[in-house]
């Protein structure tokens, strides 16, 4: 099946279906994997361990992230 046909055949879609198509697509052009993943959350709380040790961030208490994500919520 040629390109065009393909898309013309999408475009007679619903909305909703080519919504979830368009999804698809996208996330099947460069995924990390789930090891990609996993080393990228490393890497960032390694640099955030780091700026605690080195004083350059503080940290902030559970009780006002909560408070403040309860107003941004509102």
């Amino acid at each position: 099946m040629k390109l065009k046909q393909i898309e013309e055949d999408i475009l007679h879609l619903s909305e909703e279906e080519r919504a979830e198509l368009a999804q698809k697509l996208l996330l099947s052009l460069d995924s990390p994997s789930e090891n990609e993943i996993a080393e990228d959350w490393l890497v960032e709380a390694q640099r955030r361990a780091r700026e605690l040790d080195e004083g350059i961030v503080q940290p902030v208490p559970e009780e006002e992230v909560r408070r403040k994500a309860q107003t941004l919520l509102r």
